[in-house]
């Protein structure tokens, strides 16, 4: 692009000195060819964001403020009810059960996988034979089916020809209706979300720990810093960005768990391991008569948890930029 020139001139005043007559209009801005390339490029994106993400959640959360039967649902005119929806699910009685299940299974499938994944992530990182091999049968978990994972949990806990009640037995333990009892339903459950949710805490940790440079390590050594001493002083406040990631995604994806919870117990017995989001299915597509309104609503719940807490994970990076 050849520069612009602007030129100006100059007049005589009554005292002989010279004026510069003001500057003329600007030249024309030209638009960058990159701009437009760049727009080429975004555009797919935001398509299927709005597509896939914005259009869905309006849906959801029109459905929530609608009172939908099978014939409005398919042909319309669905009368509008407000927050009545969310009063139905707030005032429900089993809405405190369920939400307190929720909780109880995303923390303690949180706990558990961090540092199951922490611990893996620790042992891994120390070069020894087969460690490739050995991360890479880690990852069979995460990278199977849900479906498959949750039914191969479903025959390993069934009461009465389960591998668990099998092993149990030889060392003297009474069968456990793992499936079957409102005592180890949910407990069930998380045994199945943490084997699962394991390889994923171990491969982004691990990725983690490449990054610590070693001589931060001798450096501690020479110092003559424990092992211990070493991973709270070094190794766990170097990692505390990607721990907060991996813990924000766990608990995002934790929350909406819902193949793993139905294929194995359907929420049950008696509700001891239903969560929102199977609650959700039920009330959506699990009833003779469904009440999508209500299940939307239960489903925005949902939204409105994970929304919480990625604003307290962006509120806390700010705080520890700013220091």
């Amino acid at each position: 692009m050849t520069p612009t020139t602007r030129t100006t001139t100059t007049t005589r005043g009554h005292g002989g000195a010279a004026e510069a007559a003001p500057p003329g209009p600007p030249a024309p801005r030209t638009r960058r060819p990159g701009r437009w390339l760049a727009w080429g490029f975004l555009a797919p994106t935001v398509v299927y964001l709005l597509a896939f993400y914005a259009y869905p959640l309006y849906r959801n959360v029109e459905l929530s403020l609608r009172e939908y039967t099978v014939r409005s649902f398919v042909q319309g005119g669905a009368p509008f009810a407000g927050l009545d929806n969310y009063r139905t699910v707030l005032t429900d009685p089993a809405f405190w059960p369920t939400l307190t299940h929720t909780l109880v299974f995303t923390g303690a499938s949180l706990v558990f996988q961090f540092t199951i994944g922490m611990a893996l992530a620790l042992f891994f990182r120390q070069n020894f034979p087969l460690s490739g091999t050995l991360r890479a049968l880690i990852l069979v978990p995460w990278l199977l089916p849900l479906i498959v994972s949750a039914s191969t949990w479903s025959w390993l806990l069934n009461s009465d020809s389960g591998l668990v009640n099998a092993a149990l037995g030889v060392v003297g333990i009474d069968p456990v209706n793992w499936l079957t009892s409102p005592t180890w339903s949910l407990t069930s459950v998380i045994i199945a979300n943490v084997w699962i949710g394991i390889p994923f805490n171990l491969v982004v940790l691990y990725s983690g720990l490449q990054a610590i440079p070693v001589e931060v390590y001798e450096a501690s050594a020479l110092d003559g810093a424990s092992g211990w001493q070493r991973f709270w002083s070094i190794t766990f406040p170097l990692l505390r960005p990607v721990s907060a990631i991996t813990l924000l995604l766990g608990l995002i994806y934790t929350l909406k768990v819902f193949d793993i919870i139905w294929i194995m117990t359907r929420g049950g017995p008696t509700g001891s391991s239903a969560t929102l989001a199977t609650w959700s299915y039920r009330l959506g597509f699990g009833n003779m008569l469904p009440e999508f309104g209500p299940g939307a609503a239960v489903g925005n719940l949902l939204i409105v948890m994970a929304l919480i807490a990625g604003l307290v994970y962006i509120r806390s990076q700010r705080r520890q930029y700013q220091q």
